[in-house]
Order: C-alpha cells, then structure tokens, then sequence
C-alpha cells in the first residue's frame, strides 16, 4: 500500500475519529473558558418552549451537550455496523460531524434544542431502518410519530421530521393502511393525553417564528452554515449518480439520509430566526454525505487532500470563532 492510500485510510480510521472527538472536547472546553455565548434559540413549540439553554448551569450543561453528541456518533456508528448505509468500512462520517459541531463553539457551551432534535433524530433511525419491509412495522411507526408529536409541543423544529419520515417509511415499503393509521394514532396520542389531563388549553397555540418575517443578520455562524448547506447539496447529488445502483436496502437507508437533508435545508430556510436548532442535525446529515462522497472517490489517490482541507477550515472557523 502506497503512502497516499495509507493517508487515505487513516481519513476513515478509529484514530481520526478519536483526535476530532478530543478537538471537540477541547473546543467545548475552551469555549467555556473564554465565556462564549450560548447559540441564540428563539423558538417555541405549539405550547411549551425550548427556548435558550434547557439546563442553565454552565459547566453542567456544556457537558451534557457534548456527552449527548458523542452518543450521537456512537448512535450512528452502531447504525452503520448493523445496516451499513456507508458499504465501506469507514467512521469518516462521525470525523466529518464532530468537525463541523466544532466550527461552531457557541453551540458547545450548553445543553440546547439542537443538540435534543439530533439526539432523537439519530435514536429514530434505528427502528426506521430496521422496519424495512417488515409487515409488523407498526409499533415503531407509532413510536416514532408519537415522539415527533411530543417533540412539537415544545418546538417547532420537530415539525420537519414528520414529513421526512413520512417518505421514509413509505420508502420501506410499510406504509400501507395499518401503516397510515398507527402513524395518525402516533401524532394523534400525546396530544390527547396532554389535553386529557388538562395540561394544556388547546386554544393556547404559540405562533411558529418563521412567520415573523424579519430579515437574518449575516454572521460568521450564518456565513458557515451557508457554506454548510452548500457542501452537502452538492456532495448529494454527487453521491446520488451511485447510490441510486446501490442494492435496494441499502439505497432506500441512503435515500431517506438525503431526504432527511433537504429537508433540514428546507426547514431552517423557513425558520432561519432558529437556525442554531437545525445546525447539529444539518451537520450530521452533511457528514454522512462527506463520508459517501470519500469513500466513493476511490480513483481520486489524494482525496486525502480534500479532507485535510476540511479539517483545516473548520478548525480555523473554530479558532476565529473563539478569538473574536
């Protein structure tokens, strides 16, 4: 093996993952040192609110943020191993997400909404993936939906999932009636159980806040995720051209990935007063791309280049970040 294939390897390699793991903490720390402000979230769910940091104390709350992302890239590497929706054996995609949460100190420094959307999303795909074509899938659409209707309650960033995992379980092939009816149950249960108790007054529904039309003010934070965005559509649709000649299971698991993507993008460009609660989820759906994209280029000898590149930009983010 040559030097540049042994460079190549190591971009997918345990040791990668395990140094971008420890520049996170390190980030996390040094962020909290430094007094970083928690990223800005706005939003409210149809009655309760996530607004700001779900745990106030600073130390506390940083350390759960990142305990709740790093089991968010074991989550995803015990998904790869059991459905193996990257073919190669690779953790590039936890690398490429541990990188790019980085860039982004203040989304570091406390326990936030994003952080909870991706946590759950990734919990998701474990009962999504393992229902394909599985004529007793019911339980898990049920569950699942009925998550998703909670997690709206207190956010609206939840309402982006319902339609992502509509397609996505159609695309298992187990959305029949039995199907439909326990996902209309799943939405339609926590719900019943919050007005039943007379937790909530139904007329008292928080208005969505991306229907206050007020204008993004440009930010290196906005700057990033533009940038962001625009690497996955791009690395997606260059992924697509073989994914597409993938056998069926692992197509329909990449698919719905993609899916999943676009319709962050779609749901952070409504909602772009709280783009810090699509940011992690964004990350982790661009990740994966990153990965795909990597381990596709098997004919590109130096695509070791590229991800240096990508490490180095979102470390000089991350060092910019901090320092301004």
């Amino acid at each position: 093996m040559s030097a540049s294939e042994h460079i190549n390897e190591y971009f997918n390699g345990k040791s990668f993952m395990l140094l971008c793991a420890m520049a996170l903490v390190a980030v996390t720390a040094v962020s909290l040192s430094l007094g970083v402000e928690p990223s800005s979230i706005q939003g409210e769910g149809l009655f309760f609110s996530l607004r700001g940091t779900l745990i106030d104390r600073g130390p506390v709350s940083a350390a759960i943020n990142l305990l709740c992302l790093l089991a968010t890239g074991g989550i995803m590497l015990a998904l790869n191993k059991v459905f193996t929706f990257v073919r190669s054996m690779t953790r590039l995609f936890v690398s490429a997400f541990f990188l790019l949460m980085l860039s982004n100190p203040s989304g570091l420094v406390s326990f936030n909404a994003g952080t909870l959307l991706c946590l759950i999303t990734a919990v998701t795909l474990m009962p999504l993936f393992a229902s394909f074509q599985d004529s007793h899938a019911q339980r898990s659409i049920f569950l699942i939906f009925a998550l998703i209707a909670t997690g709206t309650m207190f956010h609206y960033g939840f309402v982006a999932l319902i339609p992502a995992f509509l397609l996505g379980f159609a695309n298992m092939r187990v959305l029949d009636f039995k199907g439909v009816l326990a996902m209309l149950i799943g939405l339609v249960t926590p719900f019943w159980i919050v007005f039943g108790l007379g937790i909530v007054n139904p007329l008292a529904v928080h208005v969505p806040g991306w229907l206050l039309m007020e204008r993004p003010q440009m930010s290196l934070g906005l700057g990033m995720a533009v940038a962001t965005v625009v690497l996955g559509i791009v690395l997606m649709a260059m992924n697509l051209f073989t994914v597409v000649n993938y056998r069926m299971q692992p197509r329909v698991y990449n698919i719905f990935l993609m899916i999943l993507l676009v319709t962050v993008v779609i749901a952070a460009c409504f909602d772009y007063h709280d783009l810090a609660v699509f940011l992690p989820l964004l990350n982790l759906m661009v990740a994966v791309q990153v990965a795909q994209a990597y381990t596709l280029a098997t004919s590109f000898r130096y695509r070791y280049v590229l991800m240096l590149l990508f490490t180095v930009v979102c470390l000089a983010v991350a060092a910019y970040s901090l320092l301004s």
